[in-house]
């Protein structure tokens, strides 16, 4: 899609496109367009084909996206594609910005318990290579190694919530 053809189809409001002309059965005119996913992303289908809300969005706003570029959530919530809340990202940098794992037992991102040292551990990662921070006594101590190393490699893309 072009932001001309999008530009033909919808207008933005707070975080949503909003047909201008009827799409097949589900389009209607004034009504937000797509539906909220189970993975939590809003999907627009635009004749047969389904693009994630976000990307057109930013498309909408700021012309074609390259192949290798991704559209990031700078607050993480999947379904806030307000324009001031996306921005362009390496895969790299989209993957720094997301949260602690739900599986998790550390309660910190980039933090686990070592078993044969008996101690906590910090990893991060960074163009896709995983870097070991070292060991320590408390997880609040190894969050802030991760915490210090997000900062200086990830920069505003960093994340350790």
């Amino acid at each position: 899609m072009t932001k001309e053809q999008l530009h033909e189809l919808f207008e933005y409001k707070d975080g949503n496109l909003i047909w201008k002309v009827r799409c097949g059965c589900r389009g209607k005119i004034g009504e937000v367009s797509g539906t909220i996913k189970t993975n939590g992303y809003r999907v627009i289908i635009i004749n047969y084909k389904n693009y994630r809300a976000h990307r057109l969005i930013w498309i909408f706003h700021n012309g074609d996206i390259t192949t290798s570029s991704q559209v990031d959530h700078i607050n993480q919530i999947k379904h806030d594609n307000r324009i001031e809340n996306l921005r362009l990202a390496t895969n790299s940098q989209n993957n720094s910005n997301r949260p602690k794992r739900k599986d998790n037992k550390s309660g910190f991102k980039g933090v686990s318990w070592h078993k044969l040292k008996k101690k906590w551990q910090a990893f991060i990662t960074h163009n896709n290579k995983t870097i070991y921070l070292g060991c320590f006594t408390t997880p609040e101590l190894a969050h802030d190694a991760y915490i210090a190393a997000a900062a200086k490699l990830q920069g505003e893309f960093a994340c350790w919530e």
